[in-house]
């Protein structure tokens, strides 16, 4: 092939200048042109807008989460946007207002997780899960995780017009190497070209050609990023659909995990605190085995005796039962108070009020509650292994009041102590005092220990006993109140009740008592009855408030 003809640098240039950013013109230096072009054609990768910080949160918590590592790790072996989406779902869940960039701004192969991204934001769904995940990397990421299976079925029917978006990518990097290329070409020419600006035949005949690759690499990007956009429109249903599925998978797993923290008492401030590792074996502890079965149950019996603590009055004097004389002003009559508001019946009021023969009402009072320790003793023998109405065992309602008794004497600021018993030679201890936090991990060692075997009365009381009298000889507080919840009845000896009652005279502890799903235990005459200042009897094992008024009086 013939060589084109020497040419002026300045008609080269002017020729060029689309490729290089700049208008036709030839009076700018073809390197400054190649070197302003290389930085238009930057594009990002993210579609969620993250500033530094955000993106470090992203970076720790990807270290720190297994699951994540894996999930990106196997999505990534068939989809090359996998991990860019991750990150996305991350910080449209995390950010406090999350903001998607502009589609002229993202890389071509990009532009589906753009899509996914923008579908999940609008979703209803993903409002709701936001409340939870906001701010907490841990929530954020359990919400990427919940919606792993929704994303993988997404990538996979959209797996056409991820290739496609992918080829629009290629195109437009190779639009943008024959740009550069016609920079460099353009370089060369200057290189060449003599005093009078005569570019020689052989470096003018470069620039056509790298001009000429330029056009054809524009109409190849062009054309792959309308084939892409038509393959991105034509999923935008399905992405919509899988989008919501996703939202609504990924809203309600981390709306059920913050309600089994809840159940079981963890506190958002507690959540905060702790490391993502140990966060996530704990969530894992909740969800399986028979503790995630009883949080519903815990949730209910912690709620029930919330209400009940909020029913009672400090220094309240009872249920009414009547009318009285008295001058107690906190409890007269409405009539009587109305004499006030006439100045002719103010000195009667007062005469009646110094006599003591103002009408009030009579009331009944409760007992005034405990001041020492709380202790469940709780009963797990086998037969409290048996389940009741709605699958609920009878060592389920135990526990489950036993932690809602803990709750009561936190606030009450007293310690707690949860006893655990079987047979005489079984019993297990666990000591929660009033002036350090209640950690979960004893907490769900208490629920989840079961000793098996038969019942005795006389070691966990012993033991219950022991506790108070060393709570009296170390700060001389008395009065402490002890919970027996059990189905069994079982014999104790004379010996051991005369000491048993001397123990209860000197420390004045009460002791009340709930037979479970055994109404024979709690029956006239018998050995519980004869131990329990107060007894109750649980048939139905789904009633919570049949213990109520424990949280009235404890």
């Amino acid at each position: 092939m013939a060589e084109t003809s020497p040419s002026r640098l300045d008609e080269l240039a002017s020729r060029g200048a689309k490729w290089l950013g700049l208008p036709a013109a030839p009076a700018a230096s073809p390197a400054a042109s190649a070197s302003a072009s290389a930085s238009a054609s930057e594009q990002h990768t993210a579609a969620v807008v993250a500033d530094r910080f955000e993106q470090i949160t992203w970076r720790d918590t990807y270290a720190q989460s297994a699951g994540l590592r894996e999930l990106a790790e196997e999505l990534s072996t068939r989809h090359a946007c996998a991990t860019d989406l991750l990150t996305d779902v991350f910080l449209a869940a995390y950010k406090v207002a999350p903001r998607l960039r502009e589609r002229a701004d993202m890389a071509p192969s990009r532009l589906l997780n753009h899509r996914i991204a923008a579908a999940l934001m609008e979703s209803p769904d993903f409002a709701e899960l936001r409340r939870e995940t906001v701010g907490d990397p841990y929530a954020a990421a359990m919400a990427v995780l919940a919606q792993a299976a929704a994303l993988r079925g997404m990538l996979e029917r959209l797996r056409d017009a991820g290739e496609q978006a992918e080829r629009a990518d290629q195109a437009q990097r190779g639009a943008e190497g024959a740009a550069t290329a016609v920079g460099e070409a353009l370089q060369q020419a200057a290189d060449a070209a003599g005093e009078d600006g005569t570019v020689p035949a052989a470096a003018t005949d470069a620039v056509h050609r790298a001009i000429a690759d330029a056009e054809a690499g524009e109409a190849a990007a062009r054309q792959a990023a309308l084939e892409a956009a038509q393959a991105l429109s034509a999923a935008a249903p399905a992405i919509r659909t899988g989008a919501r599925k996703a939202a609504a998978k990924a809203a309600a797993t981390v709306r059920e995990e913050a309600a089994l923290m809840k159940a079981w008492g963890v506190g958002p401030g507690e959540l905060e605190r702790m490391p993502f590792d140990q966060r996530a074996r704990l969530a894992e502890r909740l969800r399986t085995g028979r503790l995630a079965r009883w949080a519903e149950l815990i949730g209910r019996f912690r709620q029930m005796a919330a209400g009940e603590r909020a029913r009672k009055v400090e220094n309240a004097t009872g249920e009414l039962v009547g009318v009285t004389l008295g001058n107690d002003l906190s409890r007269v009559i409405p009539s009587e108070l109305a004499n006030l508001g006439l100045p002719g019946l103010r000195a009667v009021f007062a005469a009646r009020y110094a006599a003591g023969e103002l009408m009030l009402y009579d009331v009944q009072g409760e007992q005034s509650t405990g001041k020492g320790a709380v202790i469940a003793c709780v009963d797990t023998s086998h037969s409290m292994y048996v389940a009741g109405p709605g699958g609920i065992t009878r060592e389920a309602w135990a526990k489950a009041c036993a932690l809602a008794l803990l709750d009561q004497a936190r606030r009450a600021k007293r310690d707690f102590v949860g006893i655990l018993f079987a047979a005489a030679d079984k019993l297990q201890v666990f000591r929660f005092p009033a002036d350090r936090p209640a950690g979960v991990t004893q907490m769900l060692d208490f629920a989840e220990t079961f000793l098996g075997g038969g019942t005795s009365y006389q070691r966990p009381l012993s033991a219950a006993a022991e506790l108070l009298k060393e709570e009296f000889n170390d700060t001389a507080r008395m009065r402490g109140d002890i919970v027996m919840l059990t189905d069994d009845e079982c014999d104790v000896t004379e010996e051991w009740t005369r000491g048993w009652n001397e123990a209860k005279r000197l420390l004045g502890f009460r002791v009340f008592g709930v037979a479970i799903g055994a109404p024979d235990a709690a029956g006239t005459g018998s050995v519980l009855e004869a131990l329990c200042d107060n007894l109750r009897s649980v048939e139905d094992l789904t009633d919570v408030h049949a213990a109520a008024d424990l949280f009235r009086v404890i």
